[in-house]
């Protein structure tokens, strides 16, 4: 039937986030709940895996009843389970992909496994009712900086990806090394407001000409260099620093990553005639990636037009799974009990 409405409950626990939702047709959020274990990891500067996973388990089951209960269904009105069963922390997605198997076994409804990264790229087309193909899309998280050629929902082909640390890491792995708070990207954009950018030449690692893979653990070298010294033998700087030059130091390194980033999403755009440009993950509520890019796509000739993820669907959360979960539900791809979770992307 054209009208048809179809629900799917999503369910994502592949990192530190437990999180459920119900979406409609892949666009109406009918609800959203997310239980964020950032406390838990702060004085770690980082994610632990097993007590990730703990809290997942504590966590998992009242999640997806909230999320049932503020979408007002039942089981008899979801009509299939969604997924993220890869990539991610093995230890913490088998806690989402065990909830989903046993709900999709108890509740005799379909499953189906959704790659956390393709899910991402829902974020960012949600509200687009015409996305103007070719599509370059940008993720850019904790564990993963991607670049696809977005064809639809149900095909998007890599282009490049990160050869070692992620730009979310490598936020991460800064904001540690100047003492500010966990999670890095939010502290690193904070301090980088009353810095100069300039102020400190990091490196800007482009891995050739026409490469579309990224790496940023050299930045991330950069950095504790430039705080201990190049023999690593120094006394640590930070703890005498002024905050002006904090400042300086993380809006810096923030340029340096942002530059990165925007000169390879243009390099992809040009590679596959781009009209469209889309970004994602839990970096991409940087605002001033957005502006940068936004700059990008308005000085292009002609000009790109640019969708980034509303910032409550940035971060991990199960909106995006659900939403990509209706798109596999309609090709009939669906998953069977045997399903398991992999730290790798598909």
């Amino acid at each position: 039937m054209q009208n048809e409405t179809i629900n799917i409950l999503g369910i994502e626990t592949s990192c530190d986030e437990t999180a459920a939702a119900v979406v409609a047709n892949g666009k109406v959020v009918k609800s959203s709940v997310v239980a964020s274990q950032n406390k838990l990891h702060e004085k770690y500067g980082g994610v632990v895996p097993e007590i990730a996973s703990r809290a997942h388990i504590e966590k998992i089951y009242p999640v997806i009843k909230e999320a049932m209960e503020q979408a007002n269904m039942t089981k008899d009105d979801i009509d299939a389970i969604a997924v993220a069963n890869q990539p991610g922390l093995t230890i913490a997605l088998v806690v989402g992909v065990t909830a989903a198997k046993t709900l999709s076994f108890a509740w005799d409804k379909p499953l189906i496994a959704i790659d956390h990264l393709h899910a991402h790229l829902q974020s960012a087309i949600m509200s687009e009712n015409d996305l103007e193909l070719p599509a370059a899309a940008l993720i850019v998280s904790g564990g993963h900086t991607s670049l696809y050629d977005y064809l639809a929902p149900l095909e998007p082909k890599l282009l490049g990806s990160t050869i070692d640390d992620a730009a979310g890491e490598a936020f991460d792995k800064v904001a540690t090394i100047l003492k500010l708070p966990y999670p890095g990207g939010p502290s690193i954009e904070k301090a980088a407001k009353n810095g100069n950018p300039k102020a400190v030449k990091f490196p800007r690692s482009m891995l050739g000409r026409n490469s579309l893979d990224f790496s940023f653990s050299g930045i991330k070298t950069a950095v504790l260099y430039h705080c201990r010294g190049q023999n690593m033998k120094g006394e640590n700087k930070v703890d005498s620093m002024s905050r002006l030059q904090i400042a300086d130091i993380a809006a810096s390194f923030q340029a340096a990553v942002i530059d990165v980033l925007v000169k390879k999403t243009k390099r992809a755009a040009k590679k596959i005639k781009a009209k469209t440009i889309l970004l994602g993950g839990g970096v991409a509520a940087n605002n001033n990636l957005r502006t940068a890019l936004q700059d990008m796509c308005d000085s292009h000739a002609p000009p790109i037009k640019l969708l980034v993820a509303p910032k409550q669907y940035c971060t991990d959360n199960a909106v995006m799974v659900a939403s990509l979960g209706y798109y596999k539900f309609k090709a009939g791809l669906f998953a069977d009990l045997t399903l398991e979770p992999k730290a790798g992307s598909s």
